[in-house]
């Protein structure tokens, strides 16, 4: 089981730049498949990014590619999305996600553990 902790959210204008960071428990962090997905208000949670465990493989809903990073160290067992270019659009609760499944879904049922979720608002 792992257990995760979001953090870096927050209020930034348009074209700035945030860095979220997930923090996990539990000594197995390296065996998940990590993503974020985000939720807007009056909105269904969408997917934003993943990154399977030995960060070969990366895969970016289309709104957010070219402008969006994941990645993932595992000696820290943390999992950071860095943000650029940013939106209002953007807005949004962020979570980080971990699934057992060996490879990327964009699904949320494909999702076991979730965090708290962090706030980010980008202001036009």
């Amino acid at each position: 089981q792992v257990q995760l902790v979001e953090s870096g959210g927050g209020l930034v204008q348009t074209g700035g730049s945030l860095r979220l960071s997930c923090a996990a428990s539990g000594r197995t962090f390296s065996r998940y498949t990590m993503g974020w997905f985000r939720q807007a208000p009056g909105k269904e949670r969408e997917f934003v990014a993943g990154i399977v465990w030995s960060s070969t493989s990366t895969y970016y809903t289309d709104s957010v590619k070219g402008r969006f990073t994941i990645s993932r160290d595992n000696a820290k067992n943390t999992v950071y999305l860095q943000m650029n270019s940013l939106k209002p659009e953007d807005t949004a609760v962020y979570y980080c996600a971990a699934s057992e499944v060996p490879s990327i879904w964009t699904s949320k049922n494909k999702y076991d553990y979730w965090g708290q979720g962090t706030q980010v608002t980008v202001s036009s």
